[in-house]
C-alpha cells in the first residue's frame, strides 16, 4: 500500500503532540494536520485537480485584462507574451503535453544562437525532443524524425524549422482551442476583469 510522505519532522510532531495533549486537543490537531498535509500533498502532486491555476497577485498585478483576452485572438499572441507562454505551459503540463511548448520555445532560442555554438543545441535539442526514445518525444512522423536528424547532424539556424512548424499546428489545432476553454485560462480572465455587479 503506498504511503504518503510529509514534510515535517516526526520528533517535531512529537513535541507539539506532547503540547497538546497537556491541553485535552490532540486529536482535533492531529486530524486537522493530517487533513491540511494531505491537501497540500495532492495539491503538489495533482496540480490540476484544483480549478484551473492560481495565479499569485503579483502576476495578476503585471497582467491586464487586455492582454489576456488577446491570448484569445491567436496562438501566436499568446506565445509572444511571456506570461502567454507560461500560463499556457502550465495548462499543457496539466494535460502531460508539455513538449510541445518546450520544444518550439528551444527551437525559438536554437534561432538566436551563434553559428559556432549551433552543433551543441542541435544535439540537445534532437536528443531531448527528437530522436525516438527521447524523454519529451515530441508528436512527428517517421519521415519528419529522420529528416530533422540528418538536419542536426549538419546544423544551420534553420535545421528544425520543420518540426517546429509541425509541432505549432498541432499546438494551433488541438492544445490551443482546449486552452480558451479551459478553467486555467477563463479563471484568470475573470480574476483580471473588474467586478461589474455590486
Amino acid at each position: 500500500m503506498p504511503g504518503f510522505f510529509f514534510s515535517h519532522n516526526m520528533t517535531e510532531l512529537n513535541g507539539r503532540e506532547d503540547c497538546k495533549l497537556a491541553e485535552g486537543k490532540i486529536h482535533k490537531k492531529k486530524q486537522k494536520s493530517f487533513g491540511a498535509d494531505l491537501k497540500n500533498y495532492l495539491k503538489c502532486m495533482v496540480p490540476h485537480i484544483e480549478s484551473g491555476i492560481k495565479t499569485s497577485n503579483t502576476r495578476n498585478v503585471m497582467l491586464s485584462t487586455e492582454e489576456v483576452t488577446q491570448w484569445s485572438q491567436s496562438l501566436e499572441k499568446l506565445l509572444a507574451s511571456q506570461s502567454g507562454q507560461g500560463v499556457f505551459r502550465e495548462f499543457l503540463k496539466s494535460e502531460f503535453s508539455e513538449e510541445n511548448i518546450e520544444f518550439w520555445l528551444a527551437c525559438e532560442d536554437y534561432k538566436k544562437t551563434k553559428s559556432d555554438q549551433l552543433h551543441g543545441k542541435a544535439e540537445r535539442i534532437y536528443e531531448e525532443f527528437v530522436q525516438s526514445d527521447a524523454i519529451k518525444q515530441i508528436n512527428i512522423d517517421y519521415q519528419m524524425r529522420e529528416a530533422t536528424a540528418k538536419k542536426a547532424q549538419d546544423p544551420t539556424h534553420t535545421s528544425f524549422d520543420e518540426a517546429q512548424k509541425t509541432v505549432y499546428t498541432l499546438m494551433e489545432r488541438d492544445s490551443y482551442p482546449r486552452f480558451l476553454k479551459s478553467k486555467t485560462y477563463l479563471n484568470l480572465l475573470n480574476q483580471l476583469q473588474p467586478n461589474t455587479s455590486k
